[in-house]
């Protein structure tokens, strides 16, 4: 038997960042992951993830995402790749949109730089975007994208630096609670452990079945598509952005890596029934959704379409994340799900986890991501 001061289930995103600062800290960790890392089975895959600091979904994100970002550019400076690319945000809709009123809300509360803009500034300022007569839109010029792959890939070598040690490919059967500690019984061996983050994402249900009542698992068509005049759509042209109608939304990416602009819907996919039940590849419906947005508001970079890919939500009923200590026992920490909107804040939610498993408080306020709201207590 193996005893470390903490053990990380699932190495997603979360639980990578959470690896490393606890490795960094110089305490002694082990991460365990059901897949290779990296891979393309869950909701940390497909080139990139938007960071946005005018947070529509609730202004309270705001401080947290700031420090994510501060976090991200310290691993940047510590690793020395190149993870964040900042291109601004534009979010643009309709008169009422609860994107551009969320969005413009969460800036003037936080005094966040943002430009608002018409329809007739939007297509002036980026060409790009011909968006309807009657939208406007807000440009908030700090956000842009991060290289998921790449960032989980650097928590992963980061924390290895720093002595973690890893089982990939390692399916855990069990979680235990000891007087002592945790015990963690895997399809190779048995870890035992002062604390344990589960980190599983769409997985968490199998963990903390108390959850699983309030989870629903959804999958969500990516496309990439050529754009019809590729010099509007490149990085320095082209923002992050955000789209919304009367009757449905989108999110997307420059062509940053020659691969096309990337977008997607920002509305809820077909209910899944279990996590791993993931199609890769979308169908026409999936291309015809993706495409009515670009129609209506991008039309030079509706494309011929290059690839479609699937990932997974996991969705709370107010979808807020779960960050909190088990109500099974406080030496459990849960980390998920984060309702299609977490990626960005893995840097500093590793840092919380890490500090949660270790006993202390949180210096972020997580406060919004308790267990208890949906009924259940937490430790």
């Amino acid at each position: 038997m193996t005893t470390f001061d903490v053990a990380v289930i699932g190495l997603g995103a979360m639980g990578s960042a959470a690896l490393f600062n606890l490795a960094r800290q110089g305490h002694r960790v082990v991460g365990i992951e059901q897949f290779e890392p990296g891979h393309d089975k869950g909701s940390s895959h497909g080139e990139s993830r938007i960071i946005r600091l005018s947070y529509f979904e609730h202004p309270s994100y705001v401080p947290l995402v700031r420090r994510a970002l501060e976090k991200w550019r310290e691993l940047e400076d510590l690793s020395g790749e190149t993870i964040l690319t900042v291109t601004g945000v534009l979010e643009a809709g309709y008169p009422g949109s609860p994107i551009v009123s969320g969005s413009l809300d969460a800036s003037r509360q936080h005094g966040l730089t943002h430009d608002v803009l018409s329809a007739a500034d939007i297509t002036r300022r980026f060409p790009g975007f011909k968006v309807p007569p009657h939208w406007t839109g807000l440009f908030q010029p700090e956000g842009g994208f991060l290289r998921p792959e790449l960032a989980i890939r650097t928590f992963m070598q980061q924390a290895k630096r720093h002595g973690a040690e890893t089982r990939m490919n390692t399916r855990v059967l069990g979680i235990e609670p000891l007087s002592a500690g945790i015990r963690v019984r895997t399809d190779t061996e048995v870890i035992e452990a002062g604390s344990v983050i589960v980190a599983t994402g769409a997985w968490i249900g199998d963990f903390a079945p108390e959850l699983k009542p309030h989870l629903k698992i959804t999958r969500q068509v990516l496309g990439w598509f050529s754009p019809l005049e590729p010099s509007l759509f490149t990085p320095d042209r082209c923002p992050v952005f955000l789209l919304e109608s009367e009757d449905d939304a989108c999110y997307g990416f420059p062509d940053f890596a020659g691969t096309g602009v990337k977008t997607a819907s920002h509305r809820e996919g077909v209910v899944l029934p279990a996590a791993g039940d993931l199609a890769q590849d979308g169908g026409p419906a999936d291309e015809a959704q993706i495409r009515r947005m670009l129609e209506l508001a991008m039309p030079d970079a509706n494309g011929p379409l290059r690839q479609m890919r699937a990932c997974m939500y996991t969705r709370t009923p107010d979808e807020d994340f779960v960050i909190d200590l088990s109500p099974v026992d406080p030496r459990i920490v849960l980390a998920s799900p984060c309702s299609g909107h977490g990626f960005k804040f893995a840097s500093v939610v590793g840092e919380v986890l890490a500090d949660l498993a270790l006993g202390k408080a949180s210096a972020s306020d997580i406060s919004r991501f308790q267990i208890r709201r949906f009924g259940a207590q937490s430790a």
